[in-house]
């Protein structure tokens, strides 16, 4: 089993104050109409007030530490459920497809898998039955962004 980890509280006040994990400013932009937010996993509405802000998702330094892109909402509240992939409704989050990245305790990858929907579950279920898996990225596959944690439970 898994459950999906948000984005840190910490991290999401710090963006709405202006500041991302680089240090740097925060984008405001109006939403065209489906970008991906992080906070909420859900797509945006067209004309919602959204950031744009980098983020990195790892702790340690090393040499998979990476920073990229993400949205938020502006002042949306968080995901509506942590349960399951958010992967359906007529505008579905992750999309038909998307990667999992499997990772150590040490922030490193062990295996990574292009998935779907139909195959998610799977491929989790196997990254997370090997001992050394500690946690599982999913990540947009056209520009690779982070989409969003599991970790196992």
């Amino acid at each position: 089993m898994h459950r999906i980890i948000p984005l840190p509280a910490a991290y999401i006040e710090r963006v709405r104050g202006g500041i991302d994990d680089l240090g740097q400013p925060v984008e405001h932009h109006t939403a065209k109409g489906g970008e991906p937010l992080r906070d909420g996993l859900r797509r945006a509405a067209p004309g919602e007030a959204i950031l744009l802000a980098s983020y990195t998702p790892f702790a340690g330094a090393h040499p998979y530490k990476e920073y990229g892109p993400v949205f938020v909402s502006a002042a949306g509240p968080g995901p509506e459920r942590l349960d399951r992939l958010p992967t359906e409704g007529a505008q579905p989050y992750l999309g038909k497809l998307f990667v999992l990245r499997a990772y150590s305790t040490a922030e490193r990858i062990v295996d990574a898998a292009l998935s779907s929907p139909a195959e998610a579950e799977a491929h989790l279920a196997a990254f997370f039955a090997r001992p050394q898996v500690a946690f599982v990225l999913a990540r947009f596959p056209t520009y690779g962004c982070y989409g969003l944690r599991l970790e196992r439970t």
